[in-house]
């Protein structure tokens, strides 16, 4: 796999990363959008056989190419499994052109001064080691940040940074992903806060080191301006949310440079149910409209 080749499609491609990389926890409501109860499986293993059934039919879709959906996001278990006779990280580029991330994190640990860190992650380097054998081009991680607290967010990014010195010594791209709660009352004065800090850790990365950020759309159009122009970003990606995908894509095309990483913004509409034409109509017209917003700005 050429890593030049998906860096540059990364950088330069006008087009989203698709998050399909629900975990565990937020797997049964999933499903259950998806058109599937927890009634109809029994144990964790017909679970995630289920989920995956559900990814496999989203990156074999007609619509879902290199040409709009520059990236997609992946569950270690999807890592680890195959789609259409492939492993799942080479059939999305070899077959679709689509550059593979791996969600890294183990969740979200108690809340503490007004943001939830992650949880240790003590068998990372093996985990990013199993990545680079499956042709896994970065990573993901993801914490929580639920007030505008200076301290807890500065824990956050601090956090994030040194892990991510750890993603980027094996040789993969980092995505940040400090998510601001979209429904807490002081939102703004939390994003001025993370904004100064992504700030002041990535002028301290050095040269050639290279991350990108998985953000919360901003109250305010353009708020993360400076990180997009940041010559430690290789890219900035915004986060749904929890947004619909018609506000998430509105509030997406007025911020400069940022494109989408939605999750279930993409998947708004689609189920178990549905014919192979219906479904594919609608993820095609999803993954339009998000291309759309995205290559906007």
């Amino acid at each position: 796999m050429s890593q030049a080749a998906q860096k540059e499609k990364i950088a330069q491609g006008r087009g989203f990363i698709a998050a399909l990389d629900q975990s565990g926890g937020s797997t049964p409501k999933a499903l259950r959008l998806y058109g599937i109860e927890e009634s109809e499986y029994s144990c964790e293993a017909e679970m995630f056989d289920l989920i995956h059934a559900m990814r496999a039919r989203i990156a074999q879709a007609p619509a879902f190419g290199g040409d709009k959906v520059i990236g997609a996001i992946l569950f270690e278990r999807t890592m680890d499994r195959e789609i259409a006779g492939k492993p799942s990280a080479r059939f999305l580029w070899q077959e679709r052109g689509v550059v593979p991330f791996l969600k890294v994190d183990k969740g979200l640990a108690e809340a503490s001064d007004g943001v939830k860190l992650m949880k240790p992650m003590p068998d990372l380097e093996a985990l990013l080691a199993r990545a680079n054998q499956a042709g896994i081009f970065g990573t993901k991680m993801r914490s929580v940040i639920d007030a505008a607290n200076a301290a807890g967010i500065e824990a956050v990014v601090a956090q994030q940074f040194d892990v991510a010195r750890r993603i980027l010594g094996a040789g993969l791209v980092p995505i940040i992903e400090p998510e601001v709660t979209i429904s807490i009352a002081d939102k703004a004065e939390a994003e001025d806060l993370l904004l100064a800090s992504l700030n002041a850790h990535l002028d301290a990365l050095p040269e050639g080191h290279e991350v990108m950020l998985k953000l919360t759309l901003p109250e305010t159009p353009n708020h993360y301006a400076p990180l997009v122009d940041h010559p430690r970003v290789l890219r900035v990606v915004a986060l749904s949310g929890g947004y619909s995908r018609a506000e998430a894509n509105a509030r997406l095309a007025q911020n400069r440079g940022v494109i989408a990483s939605f999750s279930r913004a993409l998947t708004e509409g689609l189920t178990a149910q549905q014919s192979d034409a219906e479904f594919n109509a609608t993820l095609a017209a999803s993954i339009d409209a998000i291309h759309a917003a995205s290559v906007a700005g």
